[in-house]
């Protein structure tokens, strides 16, 4: 919602600021403008990148919108679950959890947290973790090493939709000034015409200038910079999961462990030791 805030404020600073400048709303109205532009751009981010970074694109428009599910609540689930998980191979043993890591979906662990069961990528993330610590045969200092190993491919795959975005943005002002050449362009045609038209011409092409730009730095950048964000925030999830694991592995018991895994995250998404306590007790 805070986003849409953002957006709403900067058309109304730009358009409200143009109007009291008594400026014509109509001599802005350019469509032929904004396709060019953005028909432009649009092909442009398609020969630079393949299908799967636009898809992953459009998944990520309403988390930069309405906001990102890695929140205070979501962190409490994931420690949660990590704690139940850890407590539980503790108590019985870590074959007694096997059937949880193998079916997630069913598993009654897991089911109790149907925010970080839906996160696909999260749950194959810590399930696979944890057969390999049932294995018995790795030293903590080895399992953070394939830790950061995964963690930096995500890394990776996370940071390619923003990037591909910052790309767009950076061309917008030059698919802006493609659109302001071939008015002028038009205009040149016209010149023994009218004063009248000429100057509808000239403005016509002007605004295909502002639109790139504004376009550039008022949506588009802004947006690549908010995507960039919500990749950091779903990237201390994984750190969290790994400073959880490493502690246990490690011979930390499960309420210490998790609170490795709680002292990882961002100060601004991190329940506190009370809440986290209560949260478990109330599971």
């Amino acid at each position: 919602m805070f986003k849409i805030i953002g957006i709403l404020v900067v058309i109304g600073s730009v358009i409200g600021g143009y109007v009291l400048a008594k400026g014509e709303l109509l001599a802005i109205w350019q469509p032929l403008e904004l396709l060019i532009i953005c028909g432009a751009s649009l092909g442009a981010f398609f020969i630079a990148n393949p299908f799967s970074t636009f898809t992953d694109v459009l998944k990520q428009i309403p988390t930069v919108l309405f906001g990102s599910k890695f929140n205070n609540a979501f962190f409490m689930d994931l420690l949660g679950l990590l704690y139940e998980l850890l407590n539980k191979s503790r108590r019985d043993g870590m074959m007694a959890i096997e059937a949880d890591l193998e079916d997630p979906a069913g598993s009654a662990i897991f089911s109790r947290y149907p925010v970080i069961l839906r996160d696909h990528h999260l749950t194959e993330f810590i399930a696979d973790y944890l057969r390999l610590m049932s294995s018995g045969n790795m030293a903590p200092h080895e399992l953070e090493s394939l830790f950061d190993m995964e963690i930096e491919t995500r890394v990776e795959e996370l940071e390619h939709p923003f990037h591909a975005v910052t790309k767009v943005a950076d061309g917008l002002p030059g698919f802006g000034i493609v659109a302001a050449v071939l008015g002028i362009v038009i205009t040149m045609k016209d010149l023994g015409g009218p004063a009248e038209e000429l100057g509808a011409h000239v403005a016509a092409a002007l605004v295909g200038t502002f639109l790139g730009i504004l376009f550039a730095y008022g949506f588009v950048g802004p947006m690549s910079q908010a995507m960039e964000h919500n990749v950091q925030e779903e990237l201390n999830a994984y750190e969290c999961v790994k400073a959880c694991l490493v502690a246990s592995l490690g011979g930390m018991p499960p309420a210490l462990s998790v609170e490795f895994g709680r002292k990882a995250l961002y100060a601004h998404s991190r329940p506190s030791f009370v809440e986290l306590e209560q949260h478990i007790r109330s599971r």
